[in-house]
């Protein structure tokens, strides 16, 4: 089945130009100059360009891209060490008690040493009643190309705290995975307890997840069990999560921040393009195609803007506030969302209409969707191009937080040549 991302991306655009009367678009001569932002483009046909092989837009587990840390890396241990140390669901355990050196004052702790850590199958008892499932684009902080989105399912953190029955003295929350047992590996993350207990912003909750896409979630995607917090960057999301403490500190211990980077930021929101034409032609139309994360602040519009490189920039302007944008259209949801069974969204993924099937709003907060723009002809020359987003607040990319160990915001700028 032709359910790809870039398939997708190809049946909506190609739809959007027709309406528009843009032939040479709708055969996809122009299609594309690059498959993702940082990867090589492919190899030109005579005036066309042959589609790379981009993910539908529900990744299968095996297309996600992997950031994984660990020598040697937790998921490509043999099976009998998976099951040694508990990465498979048959032998996996999770504690879930106060901090030794911090303590928060609980009355159940859930310990491997008395029997009482909670196993696979205890986990899916919970789920019974308290699972959730949710759309999520999985994005490493530094890296500016989601590296997958998929509907992730599990059960809410919080119903794990309130098993241990916490009495007082609870601040945050300390979290890892399996990494050899390794103190210098040890890969970790941490969140308030506030944000554990209740969901803001209409956010779904934090969970153990246990599946993608309806299918048991995979050693290489963090299996059996992982962290996912909907509204975070990667790191947040801990992998082969094998213990929690409760704990009296007041701050956070991610391992990111030895990094210097903020470990509080949120998902944001920026645009990137996907196909701008291979060989463009004076004075005729350029179509232009691409994508938009969609971040905790939502998607308004996304906006392009072409710049003769003779031309004088503003000065003092690094974020092209005072250039001339102009709005790009923000395509309908996809007919096929790929990576699930029968193509159908399970009633209860929150943000999913149960009867239809199709998304509450559009577009998505935390995922991504198209876009499309027809530029006007241009006479010979070289130009740059740049596209970025206004959230749902009516502020512009790469603002409100620019900073990039706050994550990937940069506007994105793209070289064409006009000529005859």
């Amino acid at each position: 089945m032709k359910n790809n991302f870039l398939f997708e991306h190809q049946e909506l655009t190609r739809r959007y130009f027709l309406r528009l009367g843009v032939v040479g678009a709708a055969t996809m001569g122009f299609w594309p100059l690059s498959g993702a932002p940082g990867d090589p483009g492919p190899e030109a046909s005579g005036n066309h360009l042959a589609p790379p092989d981009l993910e539908p837009y529900f990744t299968p587990q095996d297309k996600f891209r992997d950031v994984s840390r660990g020598k040697p890396l937790p998921h490509s241990l043999p099976d009998d060490k998976k099951r040694e140390v508990g990465l498979t669901r048959e032998t996996w355990k999770l504690e879930v008690i106060s901090d030794p050196d911090r303590p928060a004052s609980i009355r159940n702790p859930l310990t491997k040493k008395d029997g009482t850590a909670l196993d696979f199958p205890g986990l899916l008892k919970l789920g019974e009643k308290h699972s959730v499932r949710f759309a999520k684009s999985m994005t490493c902080l530094n890296i500016g190309c989601p590296l997958g989105t998929g509907i992730w399912e599990g059960v809410p953190l919080r119903e794990l705290v309130w098993l241990t029955q916490p009495r007082e003295n609870l601040r945050r929350v300390f979290y890892h995975g399996y990494h050899n047992d390794d103190p210098q590996q040890m890969f970790r993350s941490s969140l308030p307890i506030d944000r554990v207990l209740e969901d803001p912003f209409d956010l779904p909750p934090v969970i153990l997840c246990y599946k993608l896409n309806g299918q048991w979630l995979e050693s290489e995607r963090g299996g059996p069990v992982r962290m996912v917090v909907p509204e975070a960057y990667g790191f947040k999301s801990i992998k082969w999560l094998t213990r929690i403490l409760l704990t009296n500190l007041y701050h956070a211990n991610d391992t990111y921040a030895d990094g210097n980077n903020d470990v509080d930021s949120a998902l944001k929101t920026f645009a990137a393009t996907l196909s701008v034409p291979g060989n463009v032609k004076p004075n005729q139309p350029i179509p232009i195609t691409g994508y938009a994360q969609v971040g905790i602040s939502g998607l308004s519009k996304v906006q392009i803007w072409i710049q003769s490189n003779a031309a004088q920039r503003p000065p003092r302007d690094k974020y092209f506030a005072t250039a001339p944008w102009t709005d790009a259209q923000i395509l309908p949801p996809p007919k096929h969302w790929g990576a699930l069974a029968d193509e159908r969204i399970l009633k209860s993924t929150i943000g999913f209409d149960p009867a239809t099937g199709q998304p509450l709003a559009w577009p998505m907060r935390l995922t991504r969707v198209h876009w499309a723009a027809l530029l006007p002809g241009l006479p010979p020359g070289e130009y740059t191009l740049r596209s970025r987003t206004i959230d749902g607040k009516g502020v512009a990319q790469p603002l409100p937080r620019p900073f990039q160990k706050s994550g990937h915001s940069a506007i994105e700028s793209v070289d064409i040549t006009v000529k005859a």
